[in-house]
């Protein structure tokens, strides 16, 4: 029995299959499309436009067609929006606590931002959580349901970070 474990063993280098390269992945393409549309000199650049940037030609790759591939390329631009969203909501956190404290200091009875800046993102979350199970579920289980989650978050995400910096205090 024993060397049947043996020969299991040194038979299972054989039975792996190499996994494909990576799809090549620039996030740097990211902020050279949003730098483009700022420049532009529109009057109102579509910042959306850029959603895709970096994914888009990593899934035109030549090893970016498969599903495991295209969820890679898309996770890997939904972390750089998640990353742009957080830094964001930060900011515009410090502002709510700023401006509550202000108003608190001359005695108004103004709501305060703080909490419903948090309850919005909280219910923001759960909204994005679930219009994109939705979006995969109408998939049918089959494997482009993967890409197809990643891809509402991605775009939800970055919406809600185009949200939030547009509420971000002017430097």
């Amino acid at each position: 029995m024993r060397w049947l474990a043996v020969a299991l063993l040194a038979a299972s280098p054989a039975w792996a299959q190499d996994e494909p390269e990576r799809p090549p992945f620039d996030a740097g393409l990211i902020d050279a499309c949003l730098d483009d549309a700022r420049k532009s000199g529109s009057d109102a650049p579509d910042p959306m436009a850029c959603v895709g940037a970096a994914s888009g030609p990593c899934i035109d790759s030549p090893n970016g067609y498969s599903t495991v591939a295209m969820s890679y390329c898309l996770s890997e631009e939904l972390a750089v929006w998640d990353k742009k969203l957080n830094d964001s909501y930060a900011r515009v956190l410090e502002a709510a606590k700023a401006a509550d404290a202000e108003m608190a200091e001359l005695g108004s009875a103004a709501e305060k931002q703080e909490p419903l800046l948090r309850r919005m993102q909280r219910d923001w979350i759960a909204f994005r959580d679930s219009a994109c199970s939705y979006e995969g579920s109408r998939w049918g289980g089959g494997t482009g349901a993967g890409p197809a989650g990643v891809d509402c978050s991605l775009h939800l995400t970055a919406q809600q970070y185009f949200r939030l910096r547009a509420w971000e205090p002017e430097e």
